[in-house]
């Protein structure tokens, strides 16, 4: 218990955090739900070009949007892409310009109408500069949303003359200063939904979202150092449709943050009976995102019923904007404290805290924008494990052999074949 008046975040104080090297990361993970709050006139200020750019294309039938980034960028297409396209009624593929960049003859083959939306949180990854330049070079009529968090980045250099280009700059606040991306994530993905589909967006539901992400700091933060506790070593997230591309971005959280001292899996509830399951022991915790969808539910139950059969209690989370429960003692079990910190020195084991209740579950929304929410209890417990095991958040990798920004890669020539 801290009885100091010293500052505390995420359960930790802030001296601690400092000291931990960790200081940037915890307070880039805190300040999304504020971030988020400022978005919708953000991009309602860009909808006028917005619009006289994309419209024109997007009025033909066989408009294809491509949603490219690198890494977490990547996965903010996962995400995205379901809904978008299903808002849309038109074909919305995400692909990671890792992959644009590499085989460009696979993912480029179709010269048809193509809007290129770009994630980037620097801009300054060589695969950035690279996709969007393939994709003029083999596409007809391309156009290009760019969505970053720095405005000076290669990428926005690349595009801001260019007539065929819009350039959506998030808050500086979202230019994440610690390695791992967080807030950047989560702003660029909500910006784009409320770019390009407002319907998925409607009134309130940013501010629910905010309000329901604070809640999810506060409370999340406990169940993680409750998790903390337990020592896992292996840590499975698991996701539907959209949720996949969540529980992809979750891991590589994970992943990240723990320098790999955690070892992490991803994938579908239906998928992971289909070999990955072999990677559960008994150090191992899943964690399953609900989908709003009650179709897709059932599916995502199904799979939590079958692992707490068979799993330690506590080791099989249930996650969503409205709940995180560990199944111990079933859902609807006793709230969290009302204030979480006063019970952090108690908090040993999961049956302490199983369910947290008492935040909006968004269910009414797409689980793109549910997902806003979810991963920020998945950086938490990144944040969480990498303390644990004695590293600094803010730099996972002091000798340089992963960094902030991915260097080392080599743009080659594609030529004539």
């Amino acid at each position: 218990m801290n009885h100091s008046r010293e500052p505390v975040l995420h359960g930790y104080p802030l001296g601690q955090l400092q000291a931990a090297g960790g200081l940037a990361t915890a307070r880039e993970i805190a300040q999304q739900p504020a971030l988020w709050r400022l978005l919708p006139a953000l991009v309602a200020s860009a909808r006028e070009p917005l619009e006289a750019l994309l419209d024109p294309l997007l009025a033909s039938a066989q408009a294809r949007i491509v949603l490219t980034g690198a890494g977490t960028s990547a996965f903010a297409g996962d995400l995205l892409a379901p809904g978008l396209s299903r808002a849309l009624g038109r074909r919305v593929d995400a692909v990671a310009s890792t992959d644009l960049v590499s085989n460009p003859r696979d993912h480029l083959a179709e010269d048809l109408p193509t809007v290129l939306v770009s994630f980037a949180r620097s801009g300054d990854s060589p695969e950035s500069v690279a996709a969007t330049r393939l994709a003029d070079e083999r596409l007809t009529e391309c156009r290009h949303l760019v969505v970053t968090c720095n405005a000076d980045g290669a990428l926005a250099r690349r595009h801001r003359d260019d007539a065929r280009s819009l350039i959506l700059t998030m808050p500086p606040a979202s230019n994440d200063v610690g390695f791992a991306m967080t807030s950047s994530f989560t702003c660029m993905a909500l910006s784009v939904l409320l770019a390009l589909a407002p319907g998925l967006v409607p009134d309130a539901a940013v501010e629910r979202a905010a309000a329901a992400g604070e809640r999810m700091l506060d409370q999340g933060a406990t169940l993680g150092r409750a998790v903390v506790s337990r020592g896992y070593d292996r840590v499975v997230y698991l996701g539907s449709g959209p949720l996949k591309g969540l529980a992809h971005e979750s891991a590589l959280k994970m992943l990240e943050l723990t320098a790999g001292r955690v070892a992490t899996w991803f994938e579908s509830p239906l998928g992971f009976r289909h070999g990955p399951k072999s990677v559960i022991d008994a150090r191992t915790l899943v964690v399953v995102y609900l989908s709003a969808d009650p179709y897709t539910r059932q599916y995502d139950r199904d799979i939590v019923t079958e692992l707490r059969a068979v799993m330690p209690p506590g080791s099989v989370l249930t996650v969503t904007p409205g709940r995180v429960g560990s199944g111990v003692r079933g859902e609807g079990a006793r709230p969290a404290p009302a204030d979480p910190l006063d019970d952090l020195d108690d908090l040993d084991d999961l049956d302490d805290l199983d369910d947290l209740d008492d935040l909006d579950d968004l269910d009414d929304l797409d689980d793109a924008v549910r997902g806003l929410v979810l991963i920020v209890f998945a950086q938490l417990m990144a944040l969480q494990h990498c303390l644990a095991h004695g590293l600094t958040p803010d730099n996972p990798f002091p000798s340089g052999t992963v960094n902030r920004v991915v260097q080392g890669v080599r743009i080659h020539s594609l030529g004539a074949r």
